[in-house]
């Protein structure tokens, strides 16, 4: 099984060279990965286990369905276009530092991949040189990266953590969001030295995306859809605090209403023919392949659990290296070349949620009280997952998503941006080694 693990994951960290969706190795490898486990075993309740594993994955799976749909309609009706037209900045140098300020909280609220889709788009109409672009691209993928860390519901691997109670969406915020700057700041502020401090060029004022024309028309709708998209996104943290319900359900709640909103709107303002602006059509235009790749992957990785691979793991680390500051960093490091989702579900599989019994019953109850529910092992995941994924262009979505855009060179990103990413890295960790220290004395 984990020959079969290995080999899966090499085909997925190298699509961008065999040029065949992830998607496709990721379900092969759930449904290999499984069958050895029934053959093997022969266990009746392996079918029992099959489902619980599929139950607990599809919470995420919904999730994104939701989240993805909701964010494809606020750019159908070109909410985002009321965001992007009023980035202004005097120089090139200014103009870096909004651009990561802008991808750095909005990642935060939606994902790094649709973030840094904007953000690039808006670049291409503002700067005419390719290789300034590539370097402001490159920022944005760190920002976007950065941002979605600190946020429950800023990336795929928040949300999984989130939504299982590693995390909380206070605690997540207030022990990550600085770290999570000083990540940004540092890369950006080497970068903006790169370039000469020259004024920015006109933007275009031609947008292409869909229903722009309807929204210059009513501009007061693209202000309704974004409102109430975001306001749907932001509802669901707070669903999830007041309710105690998983956040797939909060998201179900927001997509609903704004299913409503557009029917209505639609109807009002006789959009049929013109815009696609109901959320059947927003359906068909979401990331499905993304969305089935996190479905085999996180099949793959409950698989390795059940049969205990990732158990022994967990154990080897913890006799091997017993430190969550040097586990997590390489966990960061891996991740910039291997997808981060399978690693964090890897890591919940093989660390569970400490108990007061298990911290009593522990050799070293110090050490076991970082893996409690918001405790240093989890903080430090959500941190090294996310923003480790930009020390390469193909380390995250958002640097997949820039590459293909801009078409950036993977060994010019290595040469360039690499050590930069890798500085903010290591300054965001001495940052939450540092809170904790604080907060020890």
């Amino acid at each position: 099984m984990l020959v079969v693990f290995v080999i899966g994951y090499l085909l997925i960290a190298f699509e961008h060279v065999i040029h065949i969706n992830k998607a496709t190795f990721a379900l092969l490898m759930c449904g290999v990965l499984w069958a050895i486990y029934a053959l093997v075993t022969h266990d009746p309740a392996t079918s029992h286990d099959l489902v619980v594993a599929l139950g607990d994955t599809c919470e995420i799976v919904v999730f994104l369905i939701g989240a993805m749909t909701i964010v494809e309609l606020i750019d159908r009706y070109g909410g985002f276009h009321i965001i992007v037209k009023h980035i202004r900045a005097e120089n090139k140098r200014g103009l870096m530092w909004v651009l990561a300020f802008v991808a750095f909280f909005m990642s935060s609220i939606l994902d790094n991949m649709t973030t840094t889709i904007i953000m690039v788009m808006m670049l291409r109409r503002m700067l005419r040189d390719q290789k300034e672009r590539w370097l402001f691209a490159c920022v944005i993928v760190i920002a976007a990266n950065s941002g979605g860390a600190w946020s429950p519901i800023g990336d795929i691997t928040t949300i999984m953590l989130w939504m299982k109670n590693y995390v909380s969406s206070v605690d997540l915020i207030v022990n990550l969001l600085v770290p999570c700057i000083v990540s940004v700041v540092i890369p950006v502020f080497l970068a903006s030295r790169q370039i000469q401090p020259a004024p920015v060029e006109a933007l275009n004022a031609q947008d292409q995306r869909i229903g722009y024309e309807i929204s210059k028309e009513h501009h007061n709708l693209s202000v309704l859809i974004l409102v109430c998209g975001l306001g749907g996104l932001l509802f669901v943290p707070m669903f999830k605090a007041l309710t105690g319900l998983p956040p797939y359900m909060g998201i179900l709640i927001s997509l609903s209403v704004l299913w409503l909103i557009t029917e209505l709107v639609v109807r009002h303002y006789n959009l049929d023919g013109k815009i696609e602006g109901r959320i059947s059509g927003a359906l068909k235009s979401i990331d499905m392949p993304t969305i089935l790749f996190f479905l085999g992957i996180l099949m793959a990785v409950a698989a390795l659990q059940e049969a205990k691979i990732l158990t022994a793991l967990a154990t080897w680390l913890n006799e091997a290296i017993h430190q969550p500051y040097i586990i997590n960093g390489i966990i960061g490091v891996l991740s910039s070349i291997v997808d981060n989702v399978p690693l964090v579900a890897a890591c919940m599989n093989m660390y569970p949620v400490a108990s007061e019994a298990m911290i009593q019953a522990s050799a070293d109850p110090s050490y076991m009280m970082a893996f409690v529910e918001d405790g240093l092992f989890w903080h430090l995941l959500t941190f090294c997952a996310g923003v480790g994924g930009s020390m390469l262009i193909i380390g995250s979505a958002a640097g997949v998503v820039a590459m293909g855009i801009e078409k950036i060179p993977f060994m010019w990103y290595m040469k360039r941006i690499t050590w930069m990413a890798f500085l903010g890295y290591i300054a965001g960790m001495v940052m939450i080694w540092l809170e904790t220290f604080v907060i020890h004395i």
